[in-house]
């Protein structure tokens, strides 16, 4: 019963990393911004460019979270647990989707490296699920301080006329200042300073080479 358990769980795994890696990102709602938001005509080359990789920043940091969630979840030792992360996951994927659709209106494409960033946040996310789920969730609770952070970087970065790209982030922050106020009332514990230190240090290695790459 166990072993059939360990299976179903790895293919679920499997199959969300496909999806999430290899297939057009999808959204159960529309994109924050208005229609008349979508044109990046009013933005100059330079502009553009900076707001597309901002923007792809950000778009690799939903695939990782998404990643994080499901190594997470696969690893989750209570079912309550698992269902949070995934549904959290479920509305990081709408933050998924609406970045690779402003990439697309800007005319840009997505880190070459996502298949990586992928791999990485789900091990990273498995291996924290394993020191229990209070450790798990204070992961989840650290993270996304951090990328309340990390986004209120880019909103201030953000070319003044970019009033889609800015839409977007802003809902973004305002649910990820949610998943992690969830995840603190759920139990999560804090975790050391060395630990915080080192996802600071391992966010900024992705942030800054899929600006470019």
């Amino acid at each position: 019963m166990q072993s059939g358990r360990t299976l179903d769980t790895a293919i679920a795994a499997l199959d969300r990393a496909l999806r999430s890696v290899f297939a057009p990102a999808r959204a159960t709602r529309p994109a924050p911004g208005s229609p008349q938001q979508q044109d990046s005509g009013t933005l100059t080359a330079a502009q553009q460019r900076e707001s597309a990789a901002l923007m792809r920043v950000n778009h690799s940091g939903e695939l990782a979270a998404q990643a994080l969630y499901h190594g997470q979840a696969a690893m989750a030792r209570s079912e309550a647990t698992r269902a949070m992360l995934l549904e959290a996951a479920r509305s990081e994927a709408d933050h998924l989707a609406w970045c690779e659709t402003r990439l697309a209106e800007l005319k840009a494409r997505p880190s070459l490296l996502n298949p990586l960033w992928y791999a990485g946040s789900f091990a990273i996310g498995a291996l924290s699920a394993l020191a229990g789920d209070r450790i798990s969730l204070g992961f989840v609770v650290e993270t996304e301080r951090q990328v309340e952070g990390h986004l209120d970087d880019h909103l201030e970065r953000l070319p003044v006329g970019d009033a889609r790209s800015r839409a977007i982030l802003e809902t973004m922050r305002a649910e990820e200042i949610q998943h992690g106020a969830t995840a603190a009332a759920a139990g999560g514990e804090r975790l050391p300073a060395p630990v915080c230190a080192l996802m600071r240090s391992t966010a900024r290695v992705m942030t800054g080479t899929a600006y470019w790459v």
